[in-house]
């Protein structure tokens, strides 16, 4: 059994058990969140396709930890002008387990 979910504007595909690393969620260490954006459930090779999520479908979660990804480099530059700005970001997230697939 398997779901596609949709969080944080990115689409996921889970089963019970899977570990994800999506945009950073409002919860503390150890909750429990509920994914109510369920595009796409398969079960025992019966597929339901929501128009556009799946009625009653919920995936349920725990939040396991919080952190930042690697650092990625923003250069800016403008040839034979010099000008240069150089600027780095890490992007925040939060790692879930998938616990359950209600459908």
């Amino acid at each position: 059994m398997y779901a596609i979910i949709e969080t944080g504007g990115k689409q996921y595909k889970v089963e019970e058990g899977t570990v994800l690393y999506v945009e950073k969620l409002d919860a503390a260490e150890g909750d429990t969140v509920t994914f109510d954006t369920v595009l796409l459930v398969s079960k025992d090779g019966e597929v339901k396709v929501g128009t556009p999520t799946v009625e009653g479908a919920t995936v349920t979660g725990t939040v396991k930890e919080h952190g930042k990804g690697k650092k990625i480099v923003v250069f800016k530059y403008k040839p034979k002008k010099n000008y240069r700005r150089k600027q780095g970001h890490r992007q925040p997230y939060t790692k879930v387990v998938v616990e359950s697939i209600n459908a």
